[in-house]
């Protein structure tokens, strides 16, 4: 700061631009303050907001797959408790109970979810409309690999070996069906929660196709 050393000098004529410095100074920081409180604020909005722009929509990959695979699931269970009742093979009780109450537990899963995103359980849409080219794959109505009505009945009335083995060939192609519609899901949906349910019934279902086939030797082979 310079200092004037003449008498006459009036109070503005003595203030240099140093002066002011302090004065700029403190604005800056007020506006720096200001500019982050904005910027916080922003992220916070963004932050509350993004995940509902996120969530999946009613005509979505993602609400589409949950309510078809429900579908596809809750036969594989209804099949799975004739078999679990009826069988008198211990290794096929075991792995009808075990499909019970796996695919059982992963509708409960895909439900959720669905409430989770406030979107009905069920849709107007025909199956498989989520998926390109799905319509080609769905056959009187029937989701690909599902049991026909038919079929259900013949399950229900058989007994001992054949029972078996109408369930482990019905089951085979259930989780043939069952494995394209998840390896579907997991290249077309961008939901994380939605692509590793997928991608842990693609895996399951592989190794219990696996077993299946096993199944199917020895019961040929007695």
């Amino acid at each position: 700061m310079t200092v004037s050393t003449d008498p006459e000098a009036t109070p503005d004529t003595v203030a240099s631009g140093d002066d002011l410095t302090p004065t700029r100074g403190r604005r800056s920081w007020i506006l720096v303050i200001a500019a982050l409180l904005v910027g916080t604020l922003l992220g916070l909005g963004i932050g509350l907001v993004v995940p509902h722009l996120r969530t999946p929509g009613d005509n979505s990959v993602e609400a589409g797959f949950l309510r078809d695979m429900s579908t596809h699931h809750a036969q594989a269970v209804e099949m799975s408790m004739i078999v679990h009742e009826k069988s008198t093979d211990p290794e096929i009780v075991y792995l009808a109970s075990d499909i019970a109450l796996t695919q059982h537990g992963q509708i409960g899963y895909m439900q959720a979810w669905l409430r989770d995103w406030n979107l009905s359980p069920s849709s107007s849409r025909p199956p498989m409309a989520w998926m390109p080219d799905g319509a080609g794959a769905v056959v009187n109505g029937l989701m690909p690999g599902m049991a026909t009505p038919a079929q259900l009945a013949a399950l229900r009335q058989a007994t001992g070996k054949d029972l078996d083995v109408q369930y482990l060939t019905l089951m085979r192609q259930h989780h043939l069906g069952g494995i394209h519609m998840a390896q579907e899901a997991v290249k077309l949906s961008h939901n994380k929660d939605v692509t590793w349910l997928a991608g842990t019934m693609v895996t399951a279902q592989q190794g219990e196709i696996t077993l299946i086939d096993n199944l199917l030797k020895k019961l040929q082979a007695s």
